[in-house]
Parts: C-alpha cells; sequence; structure tokens
C-alpha cells in the first residue's frame, strides 16, 4: 500500500513539503504505540533523511522509542555528524548497529534461487539477516527512510537493501555483495530489477512479512544549477513505493552521454568521504562513461583510509583493486578474503578492469594516505595541491569543462548522487 507519494522530474520539495508529506503519511498509517526509525547514516546525508527522522520524533514523540541507523560495515556517527544530521532529536533515542554481533537470521534463501537469478555467477545460499532490534522490540511499526540512487551493489539503492544490509550481519552483507559484483555491476546499475534486488525480494517476501515495515523514500539528485534538489518523496510497505522511486531515478540521478569521456575529476566532499570503500563511488558511477584509456582523477581531501573496517580495511590493502580475475583468484587461494566477500565485492568495483586509468588525489593532513599507500593498492598517486591549482572545484562547473590551454574535462562534485554512462557501455 501506498500512504503518501508525489514526484516528478519537475518536482522541488522543501524541508516543509517533506514534513506535511511525512506527517500525511502517519496519519493515514493511524496509531502506533511503539516505533523503530532506520535511517541511513551520515554517508547518506544528502538524502533527506535526517530532517524525515526528525519529523518521525515530532509526530510520534514518546511513541518513537528507538532509532537504529543502517550503518551496515561502517563506522558509527560522531556526535558532530549526529548533530549534522539529526537536528533536535534526542539523541538518548539512537541505537548503534553492530554487523558483526547483533543479528538473527530470519531465513535462507536457497542455492538453487540464486544460481537460477545470477545466471550462475553464484550457486551458495543466503541468510536473510537484520539487527535483532527489529524482531525482538516489539514494534508496531518500523519506518525505513532512505534515498533510491543508482547503486553498484543492487543497481537502485534503498528499499529492503535499507534492511538486509543496513541492518544486516556478516554473512548476508558478505555475500549480497559478491553476488553483485561477480555477476557484473555495469548489467545492473541503474536497474531496479537485478540478481541482488531479486534475493532481496525473496526474503522480504518469504521471511520478513511479520515485520511492520513501512519505507520512506526520496529521490534527491542536482539539478542544472548545480543545486541539491528533492525531486520526490514516496512512503509504503510494498515493492510498488520504490518501483516509483526508482522509476523517478533514473529520471533525474542518470546522465546518458552521447560520447565516452576521456579525463573526469571528481571531488569527495570531506564531510562524506574518508575511506576508499565511500570514495570509489567515484569510480563505480563513472565507469560506463569513461572511454578506454582515460583518466579518472580523484580528490579527495578528507581520505584516511581504505575500509572503514579495520578488518576489510587490512585486506583492501593486502590484496589491491587489480580486477576481477585476480581478485577471483585471491578468493579462490586465499581464506581470508574467501570469509569476507564483501571485501572481495569491493575490488572488484573499484577496479578499472585496466580499461582506464584511476588517481587519487589525498590532502596533506598527518592522517591522510600516502603515496606508497595509495600506489601498493594499485591506484595511481598525485599531489593534491598541484592537482587542485589545475582542477579547482571552485571554479569547475558541472560536467564539460574547457580550461584556458584548450583542455577539456567532465567535472562531478557528488558521485554519490548520480550515474554516468556513455550510450553505448549502458545495458539497457
Amino acid at each position: 500500500m501506498i500512504y503518501y507519494q508525489t514526484g516528478s522530474p519537475e518536482t522541488s520539495l522543501s524541508a516543509d513539503d517533506l514534513k506535511q508529506g511525512m506527517f500525511a503519511a502517519l496519519d493515514h498509517i493511524g496509531k502506533r504505540q511503539k516505533v523503530l526509525v532506520v535511517p541511513p547514516d551520515y554517508t547518506r546525508l544528502p538524502s533527506r533523511s535526517g530532517e524525515l527522522t526528525e519529523y518521525c520524533w515530532q509526530y510520534l514523540g514518546d511513541k518513537l522509542t528507538d532509532i537504529l541507523p543502517a550503518l551496515g560495515t561502517h563506522t558509527p556517527m560522531t556526535e558532530e555528524q549526529m548533530n549534522h544530521m539529526f537536528g533536535q532529536t534526542p539523541r538518548g533515542l539512537f541505537r548503534i548497529h553492530d554487523w558483526r554481533n547483533d543479528v538473527i537470521t530470519l531465513g535462507t534463501v536457497p542455492a538453487e534461487f540464486i544460481k537460477e537469478v545470477s545466471e550462475g555467477a553464484c550457486d551458495f545460499s543466503w541468510p536473510a539477516q537484520v539487527n535483532k532490534l527489529l524482531v525482538q522490540g516489539e514494534f508496531d511499526l518500523i519506518l525505513s527512510i532512505g534515498q533510491v540512487v543508482p547503486h553498484e551493489v543492487v543497481g537502485m539503492a534503498n528499499y529492503n537493501k535499507n534492511i538486509f544490509v543496513g541492518t544486516g550481519g556478516t554473512e548476508g552483507i558478505h555475500k549480497s555483495h559478491y553476488i553483485g559484483a561477480v555477476y557484473g555491476m555495469e548489467k545492473m546499475m541503474g536497474h531496479a530489477d537485478t540478481p541482488v534486488r531479486k534475493v532481496f525480494n525473496y526474503a522480504s517476501e518469504h521471511f520478513a512479512k511479520h515485520l511492520p515495515i513501512v519505507y520512506v523514500l526520496t529521490v534527491v539528485g542536482l539539478n542544472k544549477q548545480g543545486d541539491l534538489q528533492t525531486y520526490g518523496l514516496f512512503i509504503g510497505d510494498d515493492f510498488s513505493v520504490f518501483d516509483r522511486a526508482a522509476k523517478l531515478s533514473l529520471q533525474v540521478n542518470f546522465n546518458m552521454l552521447d560520447e565516452p569521456l576521456k579525463k573526469v575529476v571528481v571531488w569527495l566532499d570531506p564531510s562524506e568521504f574518508k575511506s576508499t570503500w565511500l570514495g570509489n563511488k567515484s569510480v563505480y558511477r563513472t565507469r560506463m562513461a569513461l572511454a578506454d584509456g582515460g583518466e579518472l582523477i580523484v580528490l579527495a581531501p578528507a581520505l584516511v583510509e581504505f575500509g572503514e573496517d579495520r578488518q576489510i580495511d587490512s585486506l583492501i590493502r593486502k590484496y589491491g583493486y587489480y580486477g576481477t580475475p585476480h581478485t577471483l583468484e585471491m578468493v579462490r587461494d586465499n581464506e581470508d578474503l574467501s570469509n569476507n566477500l564483501a571485501a572481495a565485492a569491493h575490488l572488484i568495483h573499484g577496479s578499472s578492469e585496466g580499461r582506464f586509468s584511476i588517481t587519487y588525489c589525498p590532502g596533506k593532513g598527518a592522517d591522510n594516505l600516502t603515496r606508497q599507500e595509495i600506489e601498493s593498492v594499485g591506484f595511481n598517486y598525485a599531489d593534491y595541491d598541484e592537482t587542485v591549482a589545475r582542477y579547482n572545484p571552485k571554479t569547475l562547473k558541472e560536467g564539460y569543462n574547457t580550461l584556458a590551454d584548450g583542455e577539456e574535462i567532465f567535472y562531478i562534485s557528488s558521485p554519490a548522487l548520480g550515474l554516468w554512462a556513455y550510450k553505448d557501455r549502458f545495458n539497457y
């Protein structure tokens, strides 16, 4: 059932619009006695989920008893990030998801199903894992909040991914990432119906129908002026609400190009990106736009680590971004990597497969990754100050730029908000 929906490529929703929409949906849902909200963490700041969480608290009052940010493998938010994202929402409501210890398994998707939907890429079973609070908390409403946008692991982000990955466990997260990587992310990005989504939908239908989940989905992107614009808000409890949000997202977040790009410069906002685990969205979202032999330059002033999880960080440092064949061989031959398939999937995602070069430019703080560290995982390194002097984010405009000496580049300030593809590389 859809409780509220609004959105179009021309829509621009204000904070008051979001508040009214959230309140209207809660009116429609009816009175509840104990409510859990599951928003994303700070890495999804532009989603407007922080504001929507605060509106839920304003409406529900003491009926809202718990807020569980969908951290997945990410590190818990800092107090500064909490204040920035969630405003006046009481801090005592927030819980921290521990993906290694705080989960229970609702059921298991059979290997035969996964082999079928992945076209033989994987043939293991998959556990539908969620944070135990969702089951043991005795909630009569769970509000899963997030943004629908093209995504490298599942095709289009959010909906039940927010539950099964955001509050998921070790095995579930590892295997879901690996299914998508081995099947091929370029066959999935920008599509709502993918092998990984089919696995999540199977789990929702067979194992999670008893959970009173209502999805609150936004569609957010950059407008022609380069400013954030909220194009849609969709609230409901079944696949139809996700499907409508995904269709709008493709209209506003997907950029189809007539020609491949020879040089792309991506800015990683220091408030959002401190790891290549997240920063490689610069790779994922532009890979179908880059020309063979092209160059991706990533301006990453806050880059201090590879993985946000210490174990994954060590695996990235050990195995590096050297392409699918190499990574699959390492998975076969090394138990530490075969036991951490999300890390293996990330190594596949973050490689250009030798088709274009990837140059990272970390800042020069004491904690920033060094040239030696960057080059040790297979990336190129360039000096941040020298590169910014030539490609200055303060003067570049979104999209095509021609520099004073005639060099042509394509600039992206928010890689997490879009997908760029050359028309002959996109899989319709």
